[in-house]
């Protein structure tokens, strides 16, 4: 049974910074053999992919954040950090992660406020 757990997230202030992290586990896939995606569900919204890293490396993020938003992968620590600074009030969300597409199991996210 694969499982993904998200830590880090936490109350900040408008243009503060925060970096969560995604360790994950699939019992037919190595990490170093992932593509890990971030996703966030703001409050009655649909989940939306945010920005994902490939097995070798290769990085996407979404257009909205990706002057602020940094994805980055730790192979020996078998974690995905997502930096995230400038975060403004619509950054406030679960966050989670999952293979990239997403598998259909998810963990329970971490929470991200942004408030005054």
């Amino acid at each position: 049974q694969e499982w993904f757990v998200e830590t880090g997230g936490d109350v900040v202030q408008p243009g503060g910074s925060l970096r969560v992290s995604c360790a994950a586990w699939l019992p037919t896939l190595n990490f170093t053999d992932m593509d890990i995606g971030w996703y966030r569900q703001a409050p009655g919204t649909v989940r939306e992919m945010i920005a994902g890293i490939r097995s070798n490396n290769r990085k996407w993020v979404k257009d909205a954040v990706k002057d602020r938003f940094t994805i980055s992968r730790d192979n020996a620590k078998k974690i995905v950090y997502l930096q995230m600074n400038g975060l403004k009030l619509d950054d406030t969300a679960v966050y989670y992660c999952n293979l990239w597409p997403y598998l259909d199991s998810w963990g329970e996210g971490t929470q991200v406020t942004v408030s005054l």
